[in-house]
């Protein structure tokens, strides 16, 4: 339960190792055609990843070991940290050595990182939209499959919270669970305890609702967290005065830079994104080359 919405501090390596190899497994499993008939072996060079848009970083030492497993011999060297607001043109990290590896990483390394930086500017927009406020924005389990650990790190890297990092992190009762358990005759509040009297003593329970109501209802069985999905602003608002802080509350539904803030000021505790992962736009980063 550690982890549930706590900022992360380091790029999760174990995973990303993972990651690169099947990336690169992915683009070299035949050798790069192209490279292998042009560029001499021994030829040298350097590089600067650099940034064409502005936005929030993420990734850059993900970039760099992409180019360091291609060929252990080519320097990669961060210029700037994960989490720093960029302008265009801002050199991010330089890479030197064999030009053939460089070339050969260079796709890999700018997908991991522009992906990462679209998640975490996204991220960091949205943050800003609610300051002033109590809400924290976190994501969702929507991320590319694979990808998750980086995604949500990227999340943090914008200054978002993650959710639940896999269906083990936490007891969450949505609405096919409870059409399911309908059918048993069972309400809201009793499906809460049910999951209260079977679960480990360590996972919250968190219940996804449609109407004031039946916030009421999880309430009375005792969630820990009610998610209000889809409500209106002013449903939002009922909703947390009924709970009244005795259950964290989290908006959902597709939340937007045009609704966040409405969100927001209804006085939620959490407001997860799904877009943040699931529809990442991809930061504008290339790979120049220095002139010889």
């Amino acid at each position: 339960m550690g982890r549930f919405w706590d900022q992360a501090g380091e790029l999760p390596y174990a995973a990303l190792d993972d990651v690169i190899d099947r990336a690169l497994r992915e683009d070299l499993s035949l050798g790069d055609a192209t490279t292998d008939v042009l560029i001499p072996p021994r030829l040298l060079g350097a590089a600067n990843l650099v940034a064409r848009s502005t936005g929030v970083l993420a990734g850059v030492d993900a970039a760099c070991e992409v180019f360091r497993r291609v060929d252990d011999s080519i320097k990669a060297e961060p210029l700037v940290k994960d989490s720093l607001r960029l302008e265009p043109d801002q050199a991010i990290a330089r890479i030197s050595g064999s030009m053939a590896g460089i070339l050969k990483a260079e796709r890999t390394a700018l997908n991991l990182l522009q992906r990462m930086s679209g998640i975490a500017t996204m991220t960091a927009e949205l943050v800003d939209a609610v300051k002033g406020t109590n809400a924290r924005i976190i994501d969702t389990r929507k991320t590319a499959p694979g990808l998750r650990a980086l995604d949500k790190y990227a999340v943090t890297a914008g200054g978002g919270a993650n959710h639940r990092f896999n269906l083990g992190d936490l007891v969450l009762i949505k609405d096919n669970h409870l059409e399911t358990l309908a059918g048993e005759g069972l309400g809201i509040a009793d499906v809460v305890r049910r999951a209260r009297s079977n679960v480990r003593h360590n996972l919250r329970i968190e219940v996804e609702v449609e109407t004031v109501e039946q916030a009421g209802e999880a309430l009375s069985g005792g969630a820990d967290i009610i998610l209000l999905d889809n409500m209106s602003p002013d449903q939002m608002s009922r909703a947390v005065k009924l709970v009244d802080g005795r259950a964290l509350t989290e908006a959902s539904g597709d939340i937007s830079m045009a609704t966040v803030r409405a969100a927001a000021e209804s006085g939620v505790d959490l407001i997860s994104v799904g877009a943040l992962t699931h529809s990442v736009k991809a930061l504008n980063i290339a790979l120049d080359y220095e002139s010889r």
